[in-house]
């Protein structure tokens, strides 16, 4: 009764949404024999996911004001229940997610599976890194602690060393000559708006190009 009653609501939802062509388009599809290595994307993506569900936890409770920035990340480890756990998952998922992103791009590299036809693919992981590298740059700066204020003092000043424009990009991403809290509020924007926001596109697009090209397989003796 109760398989009869799913089936009719999967076959109602199928011919409105399409379930069945959905899963053979992305789903059904045949795919190399590979190993844990194939697994580093969809770990990567996990990664990301948990940093999304628990980052959106601690904006409930964070400032980002150099006033009250430190204590907010006081609060949530000792006041919130369970604030000590997430905020932890966040900081170390983040962490992970940079050295899985990166392995990923190295098994992609050596394994010469970035020729074609998925130069495309390549291209976009390359911005993918470089925007978790972001993620992770922006994040540092949120507890407004000594470590992470002269850290990011010595990033941004490394990034304004660039020839040119190198001034422009330190009162770019410092929102004047030194760290304020302007810089705070731009990182803090960044972190959970703009850098967010570019990796899910990229990411979205990058599956498409998995899907329509397939995953590569490890090269035998053959190739």
């Amino acid at each position: 009764m109760r398989s009869t009653l799913w089936q009719k609501l999967f076959s109602w939802l199928d011919e409105r949404l399409g379930l069945n062509d959905a899963y053979k388009n992305l789903l059904d599809r045949p795919e190399p024999k590979g190993n844990w290595w194939n697994t580093l994307g969809s770990a990567s993506l996990f990664l990301f996911i948990l940093q999304a569900v628990t980052g959106i936890f601690l904006t409930v409770y964070y400032t980002p004001s150099p006033d009250h920035a430190y204590d907010s990340i006081q609060y949530i480890m000792t006041e919130v229940q369970f604030g000590w756990l997430v905020r932890g998952i966040h900081h170390w998922s983040a962490s992970l997610m940079v050295i899985v992103v990166f392995i990923h791009m190295l098994r992609v590299f050596f394994t010469a599976s970035y020729k074609y036809p998925r130069e495309l693919t390549w291209l976009i992981g390359i911005g993918l890194l470089l925007l978790t590298v972001g993620m992770g740059f922006t994040g540092y700066l949120l507890p407004w602690h000594q470590m992470a204020y002269w850290a990011t003092t010595v990033g941004t000043q490394i990034a304004g060393s660039v020839p040119f424009a190198g001034e422009f990009i330190l009162k770019s991403l410092r929102g004047g000559p030194d760290l304020s809290a302007l810089t705070l509020q731009r990182f803090f924007a960044a972190h959970i708006w703009i850098l967010p926001a570019l990796l899910v596109a990229l990411i979205g697009v990058h599956l498409y190009l998995i899907i329509r090209h397939g995953e590569s397989h490890f090269p035998d003796k053959e190739d």
